[in-house]
């Protein structure tokens, strides 16, 4: 860390199934740079007591940021960084403490508007799967009959489409670590717009990681456009899991998102 420079704090959000196990690479990297970090798992997620099958909404599964979040002392600013859904869960927190984050990072991550339900980057993307294109990802419904969830377990050869720059050693930790988890669509299609006044006030960054095909460059772009988002970078060789085949440029980049 440069002389002068303060070191920040960085609050990390797994996507899909993962938890907060996946940034076990760039945390001492961001340590070692000077900056403090914490790693959430959000509900039924990574080492969270919960089941999925007892998260029926988005925010429950939000919860343990948004508890993170309003422990924070009254003076204090983060950098949140959500990676792939978690994009959804650092809007929910943007809306709720906008005043405690001076930046969001959205890692190859979905990314809101205030013009459109919160379902509608997810929902655009997962359409325009095609039929057969999860591969052998597992879809299960939980709930009531009447207003049922859907959950859904990445499968072995999907994941090898995420992870296809990753070390080995990475993807055999996802198959020992994975949980099922949620779109939550139908809740996200239910609740409340974000707002300019609360998440689009504060300030936003997407990385797109070159070699993603989970969520791919085009779509990246076009979410970018779609939402607003000003800053944008990008991380050469980086697959969907770009803190795990790309750590250490991804620390470089967020090492300049905190001098600036």
């Amino acid at each position: 860390m440069e002389a002068g420079t303060q070191g920040k704090h960085f609050v990390l959000v797994h996507g899909l199934c993962h938890g907060a196990w996946c940034w076990y690479k760039l945390i001492p990297l961001l340590k070692k740079a000077g900056h403090r970090v914490t790693a959430l798992d959000m509900a039924a997620s990574g080492i969270n007591m919960k089941a999925i099958e007892e998260v029926h909404t988005f925010e429950q599964y939000t919860e343990p940021l948004l508890d993170f979040m309003g422990s924070l002392p009254s003076q204090e600013k983060v950098i949140v960084v959500g990676h792939s859904l978690g994009g959804l869960n650092l809007a929910l927190a943007m809306e709720k403490f906008p005043h405690k984050i001076s930046a969001a990072v959205f890692l190859t991550a979905y990314v809101p508007d205030t013009i459109n339900p919160p379902s509608f980057v997810v929902d655009k993307l997962v359409k325009a799967v095609p039929e057969g294109g999860w591969l052998d990802t597992q879809f299960t419904t939980y709930g009531c009959q009447e207003d049922p969830s859907t959950a859904a377990l990445l499968g072995t050869q999907f994941s090898q489409i995420l992870y296809s720059h990753s070390p080995a050693e990475d993807f055999e930790l996802l198959q020992a670590l994975r949980r099922p988890g949620s779109f939550f669509l139908g809740d996200l299609f239910k609740a409340k717009k974000f707002t300019e006044d609360a998440y689009g006030s504060v300030r936003r960054i997407f990385v797109i990681s070159k070699e993603d095909k989970g969520i791919p460059e085009a779509y990246a772009r076009w979410m970018i456009e779609n939402s607003g988002v000003q800053e944008v970078k990008e991380i050469e060789g980086a697959d969907h899991m770009t803190m795990l085949s790309q750590p250490q440029r991804l620390c470089d980049c967020l090492v300049e998102v905190a001098n600036m």
